[in-house]
């Protein structure tokens, strides 16, 4: 079986989106993961995405992008009928070296910690667990942003 590693291209979205169902152990969002919000996200880090196609199919993908200083990678995925076949490290490799292009030296990424899969790969492929971090979100609506506004008014 071939594996062809490339950039994601925004026509990979529907089959892409087809994959990311199919993944348990990360969330989509409704915004940021639709058509549009990918498109936005490609358009602005367009080579830094990766797909991994079979048979002209799509079976893995990474969205990629940075910020100009560091990397972080989101939606990392492999079809569990092609998992333990070296496809999710050389999507891995395709955009790390992607990154390294854009003079980015440092890639960082959020796995949920009930994504056992997910969590078990990046330990055995030799990334770090930062246990010195406190992630936080805020999520940019209008309710959120005047509440924040008000708060110690």
């Amino acid at each position: 079986m071939e594996i062809k590693i490339r950039a994601m291209t925004i026509e990979d979205y529907d089959d892409v989106y087809r994959l990311w169902m199919k993944i348990q152990g990360f969330g989509i969002r409704s915004i940021d993961d639709s058509r549009e919000g990918v498109e936005r996200f490609i358009r602005r880090n367009p080579s830094t995405s990766v797909v991994a196609e079979a048979a002209g199919r799509i079976v893995g993908g990474i969205l990629c992008g940075h910020d100009g200083r560091r990397g972080c990678f989101y939606h990392v995925c492999v079809d569990p009928l092609y998992r333990r076949k070296g496809i999710g490290k050389s999507m891995v490799v395709f955009a790390m070296e992607a990154l390294k292009l854009e003079n980015i030296n440092k890639v960082s990424l959020i796995a949920f910690t009930k994504n056992d899969v997910g969590n078990a790969f990046w330990n055995t492929i030799g990334w770090t667990r930062r246990m010195d971090l406190n992630y936080y979100d805020f999520i940019l609506n209008e309710k959120n942003i005047t509440a924040f506004i008000e708060k110690g008014e």
